[in-house]
């Protein structure tokens, strides 16, 4: 029995998609955050994103002091993972809640919600959602300042020191 050089690639292809693969720091470039969906400075490094069957998708992001997302939603929600730094978190109509290093937050399935860094410090999260029908995020309006600073229900936004 011959093995043509078709069955080779197939053989390695089938191989490939089985082995564990590594991203290696530094072999993707930062990206900034979009401005239409942040406010301030945002760095997003190491995106990643499963291969089929998987869904999931992530990247670390890094807000500057005051940084933060727009409103936004997740169709099968996030986890978010805080590595450094202090930022907060709000669901739509709910109060500001401060998330320091070593949180790790869930934002359940189509809530509305936006995270940010606090205005005195800085903070990373690693960002984990899956993929629905090819979306994982949809965009909203920006937070306001006003928002950012009082919240929905006029809550003084907390600062770390």
């Amino acid at each position: 029995m011959s093995i043509n050089q078709k069955d080779v690639n197939a053989m390695s292809s089938a191989d490939d998609a089985k082995a564990v693969k590594i991203a290696r720091i530094g072999t993707q470039a930062s990206i900034k955050g979009a401005a239409k969906n942040f406010t301030g400075a945002v760095r997003i490094d190491s995106p990643f994103k499963g291969s089929d069957p998987a869904h999931v998708s992530g990247a670390i992001v890094t807000f500057e002091p005051g940084a933060r997302t727009a409103w936004h939603i997740h169709p099968l929600g996030q986890t978010l993972i805080v590595t450094a730094g202090a930022g907060l978190v709000q669901q739509w109509d709910g109060p500001i809640q401060e998330i320091k290093q070593g949180d790790t937050v869930w934002i359940p399935a189509g809530v509305k919600h936006w995270h940010g860094a606090t205005a005195t410090t800085g903070m990373t999260h690693i960002a984990i959602a899956e993929t629905l029908e090819g979306k994982v995020v949809e965009w909203m309006e920006k937070v306001s300042d006003e928002q950012y600073h009082t919240g929905t229900l006029g809550k003084t936004v907390p600062t770390s020191n």
